[in-house]
Order: C-alpha cells, then sequence, then structure tokens
C-alpha cells in the first residue's frame, strides 16, 4: 500500500493533484552553498512543491506511524482553491493534513475496489527455504 501512496504522490493522473516529490529520509550527501533545493528551486519557478521528509514507523506495531511532510506557500493556495480549507484562518498543517488523508483515504479505496473485483489477485503464498527462512510472495 506504501508503494500506490508514493505513485499517487509523484504523478499518478487519476487524482488532480500537484506534482510531489518524495524523498523517504532527509539527503545527506555534502552541498555546496550555491545548491539549491528541490523546495528552492520550485520556489524560483512558482510552482507547488509537496515532500515526505520522513517516515516513523513504530517497530512494535508496523502499521502505526507518521509522516513529516514540507511544503511551500504555493502548494497551500492550491489547496486552499481546491476547498481544503474548511475555516477562515485555519493552520497551514490542518489543510495540509486534510489532503493528505484524503490521499491516503483514495489510496485504501482503490485497494479495495480491486480487491473487490478480482480477489484472488491478492493471494500471498509462503513457501518454506530451510534454516529458519521463508519465502513470501
Amino acid at each position: 500500500m506504501l508503494s500506490k501512496l508514493v505513485k499517487l504522490l509523484t504523478g499518478d493522473k487519476t487524482i488532480p493533484e500537484p506534482p510531489v516529490e518524495i524523498a523517504t529520509k532527509p539527503k545527506k550527501q555534502k552541498q555546496s552553498r550555491s545548491a539549491k533545493s528541490a523546495k528552492d528551486l520550485a520556489n524560483e519557478r512558482n510552482e507547488p512543491y509537496i515532500a515526505i521528509i520522513s517516515i516513523d514507523l513504530d517497530p512494535d506495531n508496523i502499521g502505526a506511524g507518521a509522516f513529516e511532510l514540507d511544503w511551500n506557500d504555493r502548494f497551500l493556495a492550491q489547496l486552499v482553491r481546491s476547498g481544503y480549507q474548511l475555516k477562515p484562518n485555519e493552520p497551514e498543517n490542518v489543510i495540509v493534513d486534510r489532503w493528505f488523508q484524503q490521499v491516503c483515504r483514495n489510496v485504501v479505496l482503490e485497494t479495495y475496489e480491486q480487491e473487490q473485483a478480482d480477489p484472488e489477485a491478492r493471494r500471498i503464498v509462503k513457501r518454506n527455504l530451510g534454516s529458519g527462512r521463508s519465502e513470501i510472495s
């Protein structure tokens, strides 16, 4: 399901959302002082920008976690124009969170619809490889 979310955020045209750049972890490359971030470049081009800065998963409950997002004013303005702001003076993070939740819902609904259409397509096969190892496909 995470791959569907990434696909959706990286430009799946089925949902009219702005292009999205995904970065699961901050890059640790040394940057020269003149190098500009993707956000800076988007701001210079007056384009919307949204990125996943980090994903934190609970090792004891893999289904629980959090995403850290970064965005620019142009992306926020696009969300406001698209109706994601429900109250005047609503905090930015609430508007972006509402959008992100909608994206996640769309991924879940698409997966559910596909499973209902073809329940055999999602069959999990486990094969014992010996030595305490298994292959799951």
